[in-house]
């Protein structure tokens, strides 16, 4: 028997609100560059918001990578293509159903703490999962590619709905 293996990696899209943050955060270091020369000790204004305008540039440049291995679905969010930090992960036997957003099978699950590990486009494809774990019910919103979507439908036909 072989494995059943597929990964899938989606950008996510920047906000509005994350450029507006860029471009006032740039403009904020100018202005301290040009303080500099009327107060002292501008320079460690100076080099504290380039230090923060680089960790959040870098932040803000987000992935996340899918990886479905034999009915364990293991999410990792990517952070400006250097770290990595694994952010859900669950077996497929924890899950009650998949089915694309706003479809009428996940009426019933209105009510439930979702998460969002997609893109953002409001073009692409999003599906939204339910999970029990540890009591809990969570509604996981993603962008499953085919073949993942195909290797739930393997091992569980009856809640995966297209």
């Amino acid at each position: 028997m072989s494995d059943y293996y597929t990964e899938q990696l989606v950008k996510r899209k920047a906000p509005a609100s994350a450029m507006l943050i860029k471009i006032l955060l740039v403009l904020v270091t100018v202005l301290s560059v040009v303080a500099v020369m009327m107060i002292p000790f501008g320079i460690i204004i100076t080099a504290l918001l380039i230090c923060l305008d680089v960790y959040l540039f870098h932040n803000m440049d987000l992935e996340y990578e899918y990886l479905y291995v034999n009915g364990n679905l293991d999410i990792d969010k990517i952070m400006a293509k250097t770290r990595r930090k694994r952010i859900f992960s669950m077996e497929l036997s924890e899950m009650e159903v998949i089915a694309p957003a706003g479809a009428p099978e996940l009426r019933p699950y209105q009510g439930i703490k979702a998460k969002n590990f997609g893109s953002g486009n409001p073009n692409a494809k999003v599906y939204e999962m339910i999970i029990a774990q540890k009591g809990d019910k969570q509604k996981i919103a993603f962008e499953p590619n085919e073949t993942i979507l195909e290797g739930m439908r393997m091992m569980a036909p009856r809640k995966v709905f297209r």
